[in-house]
């Protein structure tokens, strides 16, 4: 009678644990909760998660080095020279945080770039790992921040009365099923819209050209919300 009683206990788990993984995976994963971007002026968070870097970098400067003898600069992450100063913030997603993304600033959709994996997708576990234990820096031994599949999108709007033309990095992860991108090129798009998403964890930079006049409101290890928390202003 206990082997019985035994056997439908495990069942039983093993239930509550497989429904437990297709409630994640098929609906959790895929909430999208209503998101209402503050009356303050200000660039908005592209992504929820964990901030894991903020830099100020020059044309071919560093954001961060991966490790001993590797480096990620302005142009490993965009694939394309940069001839200007930027801003550059990078946003880790865990498999619990939403996954769609938000658009930072209105503006125009001026391009759409996909880029495949050189030469193959890598895991992000360096990364999740470093963000749950707060273990700095976040983005130690984490090379999928130059090598995994990509979708570039830039978007030329107006801030502070200025043009401001900025770019939105998706990186996918290893097991990732894909990058959704809902706009187009030449549609405009308001600040807080929902322009794409990314499944799994996966990660988001977004790299804004420096200006005066430009404050950074958030630092590695804080929590951001797409569409909700601002990040410049």
């Amino acid at each position: 009678m206990e082997v019985v009683q035994l056997g439908f206990l495990v069942l039983g788990l093993g239930a509550l644990t497989a429904g437990s993984f297709f409630y994640w995976r098929y609906v959790w994963f895929f909430r999208n909760p209503t998101r209402t971007p503050p009356l303050e002026d200000g660039i908005l968070s592209p992504a929820d998660g964990t901030v894991v870097y903020v830099k100020q970098v020059r044309p071919l400067e560093e954001v961060v080095v991966i490790k001993q003898g590797i480096q990620a600069t302005v142009t490993d992450i965009l694939r394309e020279e940069t001839a200007e100063p930027k801003w550059v913030i990078g946003v880790f997603m865990s498999p619990f945080n939403v996954h769609y993304n938000r658009i930072p600033l209105a503006g125009q959709v001026a391009f759409i770039r996909h880029y495949p994996p050189a030469p193959t997708n890598l895991p992000m576990g360096p990364m999740h790992w470093r963000t749950l234990c707060n273990r700095l820096p976040h983005y130690g031994n984490s090379l999928h921040i130059i090598q995994n599949e990509r979708l570039v999108t830039r978007i030329s709007g107006l801030y502070k009365g200025l043009p401001l033309s900025y770019y939105i990095v998706q990186i996918a992860g290893k097991y990732v099923n894909g990058i959704d991108s809902y706009v187009r090129e030449g549609a405009s798009v308001q600040r807080g819209d929902v322009f794409g998403m990314i499944r799994i964890g996966s990660q988001v930079d977004l790299i804004v050209p420096w200006h005066e006049g430009l404050n950074i409101r958030v630092k590695p290890g804080d929590k951001v919300s797409a569409g909700e928390t601002i990040v410049i202003d």
